[in-house]
């Protein structure tokens, strides 16, 4: 992964530089916001770790112009202090987290291992067409998906892959009721994001309301569309690589 290194003090950027390169990562360094716009035009990054307080344009800013190049790009900011104002305005921005100096390298290390891995996905689904499409779609975009057709399996899948973080399952699965199966994973992996599919809106409304009650992350209503898909797949994401750093 390419991370880029903004702070106006060299001897900092030197430090940081060093220590994400022993652990192999592709690494810039530069001494302005400007220049950290510049970069990101011409070379984005996967990842920004800027100081917030810099001469010139400071970290807000470039944040924020850097955003607008490259929307969704991870800006963590860094500061041995920092005004309110600057702090809301990041926070506004769109800022993963903001942390204090000196940096916690093992914190910075853990989140970037998270920011370098796709999500794995599991499909629990008693229809094996709809299992194989959506299976070749999520594929296509690089995601690692397992499919299972036969709910009470699921555990069994759960248990044997634990890098499995996102649950696609059906609501309605012959004999068995989805929320059953939702409860047992939330029994035995909480940290597991279920979202529930259905294509009976109507029908299954009270199963709907028990299932916000126990905690599902969201629902989606068959047919939907990819996009969606993709936007709570990168939400969910977002929330656990935020949960790896200092709360904003």
């Amino acid at each position: 992964m390419k991370i880029l290194v903004v702070d106006d003090d060299m001897r900092i950027v030197k430090t940081t530089c060093d220590v994400l390169k022993i652990k192999g990562y592709d690494i810039t360094g530069v001494f302005s916001g400007e220049e950290g716009v510049e970069k990101v035009k011409s070379d984005p990054p996967d990842c920004v770790l800027m100081d917030i307080k810099m001469r010139g344009l400071n970290g807000v800013e470039a944040m924020l112009q850097m955003k607008q190049i490259v929307p969704g790009l991870p800006v963590v900011l860094v500061s041995a202090y920092a005004a309110d104002r600057l702090m809301d305005e990041a926070k506004r921005g769109g800022v993963y987290a903001i942390l204090s100096k000196p940096l916690d390298f093992p914190m910075i290390l853990s989140f970037l291992s998270l920011l370098g891995k796709e999500e794995n996905i599991l499909v629990v689904d008693d229809d094996p067409k709809f299992c194989k499409t959506l299976k070749d779609i999520l594929t296509g975009e690089g995601f690692q998906v397992e499919t299972e057709m036969e709910p009470r399996s699921a555990m069994g899948r759960l248990e044997n892959n634990d890098k499995l973080s996102i649950v696609l399952l059906d609501l309605k699965l012959g004999a068995v009721n989805g929320i059953d199966v939702l409860k047992d994973i939330q029994v035995k992996y909480p940290g597991k994001s279920v979202m529930l599919m259905t294509g009976y809106r109507h029908d299954m409304a009270d199963s709907v309301e028990m299932a916000r009650q126990i905690g599902v992350y969201t629902f989606l209503y068959k047919p939907f569309e990819m996009d969606e898909l993709f936007r709570l797949i990168e939400e969910i994401r977002t929330k656990k690589l935020r949960r790896a750093l200092a709360p904003v």
